[in-house]
């Protein structure tokens, strides 16, 4: 039973139906308010007190006029909806405050290091693609790079300044091994061969020694499981994370800014530099 202040509840069986949980991976919170007007009853004011917003930005989320971009207000909808964990994930939230461990939970807001989530690699390629046409520096910490920075057609490969050879941008970009353990450990976590993703690896770092005669570029080769991709431009990082049949690209990705005390940038700066001093150079 929903109480006019509290969280809305929905019954367990509407977080599991498929257009709902597609709605989640989609971030689309307008879909996701109006499931919870549907299955819920829940007005657009109920909605709004529950995620801590105003009656007049709901209305706009739900008819397509806004969106929402920021961390701490993902986790006040799923807090003010009482997702459970499964959604949550969904929506590339952590599980519910209630069952973390470790002392007090804080308010996002207090940590405006996390800009911007976005479903996947593609959602944020446009802002990434700015970034790094404008950036004096871009390094990429990826398993093969083939995607990010290694074809023509790549993501980063097609923002460098060929005009002048992409002359004035410092690149260091860190592949895996294709010798090491690791490899063979993560091809086989994503149901491929070896051989196949060390090819795959090797094209990449070839493809970048072409680059090397007009570029100020470094490429490096790790030898540890892959954990976080990696895309730094400036004081701007893109994160998101391998995992066993999960591909980077597919991840959430997290825009993270540099703030003067924030260690989320600080943290993954200090660990692609570790990375860098412990690798092989290649390029």
């Amino acid at each position: 039973m929903t109480t006019t202040l509290g969280p809305i509840e929905l019954p367990d069986w509407a977080w599991e139906r498929a257009e709902v949980r597609q709605a989640l991976r989609a971030r689309d919170v307008g879909a996701v308010f109006r499931y919870v007007q549907q299955y819920a009853g829940a007005s657009q004011s109920r909605i709004a007190t529950a995620a801590g917003m105003t009656q007049a930005r709901v209305n706009e989320i739900i008819n397509g006029r806004r969106e929402v971009s920021r961390l701490d207000v993902y986790e006040r909808i799923a807090d003010g909806l009482r997702m459970p964990d499964d959604a949550r994930h969904l929506l590339g939230l952590a599980a519910s405050r209630e069952k973390r461990s470790g002392g007090a939970a804080f308010d996002l807001a207090a940590f405006p290091e996390v800009v911007r989530v976005y479903a996947a690699q593609n959602s944020a390629a446009e802002e990434i693609q700015q970034q790094a046409r404008e950036a004096q520096e871009l390094d990429v910490l990826a398993v093969r790079g083939l995607g990010l920075i290694g074809l023509n057609d790549s993501l980063l490969r097609a923002c460098l300044p060929r005009e002048q050879g992409g002359k004035g941008l410092r690149i260091r970009v860190l592949l895996l091994d294709p010798d090491s353990d690791a490899l063979a450990q993560r091809a086989a976590e994503i149901g491929e061969s070896a051989e196949a993703l060390a090819g795959g690896v090797r094209l990449a770092e070839a493809r970048l020694r072409e680059l090397a005669d007009s570029s100020n570029i470094g490429v490096w080769r790790y030898r540890m499981l892959p954990t976080w991709r990696l895309i730094r431009t400036d004081s701007t990082m893109f994160v998101s994370a391998f995992d066993a049949g999960w591909e980077g690209h597919e991840s959430a990705t997290y825009k993270v800014m540099e703030t003067p005390h924030g260690p989320l940038y600080r943290g993954f700066r200090r660990m692609f530099e570790a990375i860098v001093d412990g690798a092989q150079r290649t390029v």
